[in-house]
């Protein structure tokens, strides 16, 4: 389980979130078996939603990151719940691209030009859809990017993934800084040197910080308190009533074309490779 911690500063006008998210990438790489440079750039979408969607006011609220960019990797989506639990997919899971001039993985690359969508789904008739250009294609930027211009929350995000030759995750994780609005000023310099001086957040695990360790460092100078913990996992809550529902929306006409064919139906879920079977009469039975 990946482990997400969430503290304040003493005045509450500083809010921040850590979390190891190493067992949710490593499941990623798991599932889809990709490249190492997308895993690295799913990883970072996973524990951004992760982030973001952690602490959500109600138990069925729900965010959607979506990246659709011009780059190899093509559309890139990761859903969280307010526990944290994410799943996520991509257009394309192999690309081989040269490393960046910093001899990094190259995500921004990988990614493209393209946009950027926060999707929240709280339950109301319609859910709220925020879009931007992409800043960087790096994912960190682009999300503090949307907070600032959508959302007016100045915002800090860090995001690491660290990729064995051997293509296994090794560390994985992120940090999450936000400005309340009525933040006293005096609290910026604080967190921008604190910034400036934490390392990458996978040499932060290497070395043995937790999520608690993190997230304190984060807010070191403004007497910071833990809020809360959780525990959060790659989950994928597909099921077969779910892919049957899916189904029944493609229309009667269809299902009727598909039934004809006399041959089984497979339906692969794209955020964990799970395979429905339907047979003829199976889909004749959705049809009525």
């Amino acid at each position: 389980m990946s482990v997400i911690k969430r503290a304040i500063s003493a005045d509450g006008s500083v809010v921040a979130s850590a979390v190891d998210a190493t067992d949710i990438a490593a499941m990623i790489e798991q599932y889809h078996k990709p490249s190492a440079v997308v895993t690295a750039a799913l990883g970072r979408l996973a524990t951004a939603a992760s982030l973001m969607g952690y602490g959500q006011k109600n138990e069925n609220d729900r965010l959607t990151l979506r990246i659709d960019g011009d780059g190899q990797i093509g559309s890139m989506v990761a859903v969280a719940d307010s526990h944290g639990n994410v799943k996520c997919c991509a257009d394309n899971y192999i690309v081989e691209i040269p490393l960046n001039d910093k001899g990094k993985l190259d995500v921004g690359g990988a990614v493209g030009n393209g946009t950027l969508s926060v999707i929240k789904d709280l339950g109301l008739k319609e859910p709220y859809v925020g879009t931007i250009p992409l800043v960087s294609g790096e994912i960190a930027e682009d999300i503090a990017s949307y907070y600032a211009s959508s959302e007016q929350i100045p915002t800090v995000l860090s995001l690491g993934v660290l990729v064995a030759p051997d293509l296994s995750v090794l560390h994985a994780g992120g940090f999450l800084i936000q400005l309340l609005p009525f933040a006293d000023e005096a609290c910026i310099p604080v967190i921008e040197k604190n910034v400036a001086a934490m390392p990458p957040v996978t040499d932060m695990l290497k070395s043995g910080m937790t999520a608690e360790d993190i997230v304190l460092r984060c807010l070191e100078g403004l007497t910071p308190n833990l809020l809360d913990s959780g525990e959060a996992c790659y989950r994928c809550d597909c099921s077969r009533e779910r892919t049957s529902r899916v189904l029944v929306s493609i229309g009667k006409a269809e299902l009727q074309k598909l039934a004809e064919t006399h041959e089984d139906i497979e339906v692969c879920c794209h955020f964990c490779e799970k395979k429905y079977v339907f047979t003829p009469d199976e889909i004749m039975g959705l049809v009525r």
